[in-house]
């Protein structure tokens, strides 16, 4: 039988303010344990909360971005929920009125048609501390990321696929990272996904809705949700059914395994937070954020594809991140030819960054050495195979282009004179190659051209040396 998959997702993402959502200490990943914390984050007795105003920009912000109406008037919720990390017992988040609510988020299916993946919700909350195991098997706590500023987006159940999911994923990821909210970083837990998924077979009958917690990437995500899927479906053919339950995704195991029976909205008992005012958001402030948005990711892409005339694949790839599209433009502004640019950065700059695992504000060398670079393959002093190897010495010590061309002797011969001597020598010692170029086999001149290259070590200005060399047996 066929079976439609039904995937929904909550994704919480730290926001990138300077102080907590509740007191003044820092927000700050790392640091000592303990380090970063106050009566406030710990919930101790007589300690009050204060809402960070930043908190709630940012929430808006998000909200705009994803296309949501605002809340004119909203409020903070009491969560209760016992988890060893959690010191009062409780979270502060919103429950009835969340600061956002009905926003949506296109994604681009396999047919090339696009699918609106709609936002049921986007609340600010609290973070929770974390625990540490240790080797003896005793668990500590680290309070350091308690009441650090979170924003949930909760989706509807608009996906059927885990490709469709992951493409969510990316394109809220993108988002985010372009209006500065988040910096997204999965690996420091500043992004969280969890997962909502169950299957409707064709005659009707469904699965128990799962829950997948401890997706630490968006690829181990789509691991999980393709072995809910099998499971899902080898159950319900047995005539067995899923128990409505959360799981958890072993990296180790390549399988999902159970946590617990998953919580209702009763078990959570909900009431207004008692120690934070009501909030009241302006038109006026409404108006300020969605001014100062970003140009969203698919808003630049169409304009790089329109403004410097790349195709789709560049134009994906550069705007990837806003620190990649930001370099992309601020070289162009220099050095005006945008296809050259972007091969460069995507082939050898994005991948050297990528192998080193570094951002582009930790290369040794400066975005003018980059633009002096291209601007001496442009201009033929050298060639582009010297070019990758000034690019490659650039990237390992810092050093600037001039002096490296310089050091290593790759300035590219242009003299006529010169260049018509080693082709003349060339051509002397290979009369066959000649004649085979006469009779029509083109890979003849290929040979010949290479040959010429080799006697000059690679120096000599390519074009030149297939003008002249096309003239000379021209002329023959």
């Amino acid at each position: 039988m066929n079976y439609k998959t039904v995937i929904g997702l909550e994704i919480h993402a730290e926001l990138l303010t300077n102080t907590k959502i509740f007191c003044g200490c820092k927000n700050e990943f790392g640091g000592d344990v303990n380090t970063h914390c106050c009566p406030v984050c710990l919930g101790l007795p007589g300690s009050l909360p204060v809402l960070n105003k930043k908190v709630l920009e940012y929430g808006i912000s998000a909200g705009l971005a994803f296309n949501c109406d605002i809340a004119r008037h909203t409020k903070m919720d009491r969560k209760n929920y016992f988890y060893p990390d959690l010191t009062k017992a409780y979270q502060i988040s919103q429950y009835d009125i969340p600061l956002c609510e009905n926003g949506f988020v296109e994604i681009e299916k396999e047919d090339k048609t696009t699918k609106k993946i709609r936002i049921r919700r986007i609340h600010i909350e609290e973070d929770t501390g974390k625990s540490l195991h240790d080797t003896t098997g005793d668990t500590l706590l680290d309070y350091n990321r308690s009441g650090v500023p979170l924003i949930e987006i909760v989706t509807e159940p608009d996906m059927n696929s885990p490709e469709e999911a992951y493409k969510f994923l990316e394109k809220l990821k993108e988002i985010l990272l372009f209006t500065e909210v988040s910096d997204v970083k999965m690996e420091q837990g500043s992004l969280r996904c969890d997962v909502n998924i169950d299957l409707i077979r064709e005659d009707g009958l469904k699965s128990n809705i799962v829950e997948l917690k401890n997706l630490n990437s968006f690829k181990a995500a789509v691991k999980a949700m393709e072995y809910e899927v099998k499971r899902h479906i080898e159950l319900l053919e047995s005539g067995q059914n899923t128990v409505r339950e959360t799981r958890r995704w072993d990296d180790s195991e390549n399988k999902t395994i159970s946590m617990r029976s998953k919580e209702s909205v009763q078990d959570y008992r909900y009431f207004p937070e008692p120690d934070v005012v009501d909030i009241h958001v302006s038109e006026e402030l409404i108006q300020k954020i969605k001014s100062n948005l970003p140009e969203l990711p698919d808003q630049k892409r169409e304009r790089f594809i329109k403004e410097y005339s790349l195709p789709e694949y560049d134009s994906r790839i550069l705007t990837a991140s806003k620190e990649i599209s930001s370099y992309f433009e601020e070289v162009v502004k220099s050095f005006n030819e945008p296809k050259m640019v972007s091969n460069w950065i995507m082939t050898e700059l994005l991948r050297r960054v990528n192998d080193e695992c570094i951002q582009l504000s930790d290369l040794k060398f400066d975005k003018e050495d980059f633009i002096e670079l291209l601007k001496s393959i442009s201009e033929g002093k050298i060639n582009n195979n010297a070019g990758k190897k000034v690019f490659r010495i650039m990237f390992e010590t810092g050093k600037k282009p001039q002096d490296i061309i310089k050091e290593e002797g790759l300035v590219q011969v242009q003299d006529e004179g010169t260049i018509r001597e080693i082709i003349q020598n060339v051509l002397n010692n290979n009369p066959q190659s000649i004649e085979d170029y006469k009779n029509g086999k083109q890979r003849a001149f290929g040979f010949l051209v290479g040959q010429i290259m080799k006697e000059s070590k690679g120096k000599a200005n390519p074009q030149i040396v297939n003008n002249i060399l096309k003239e000379i047996i021209d002329n023959m």
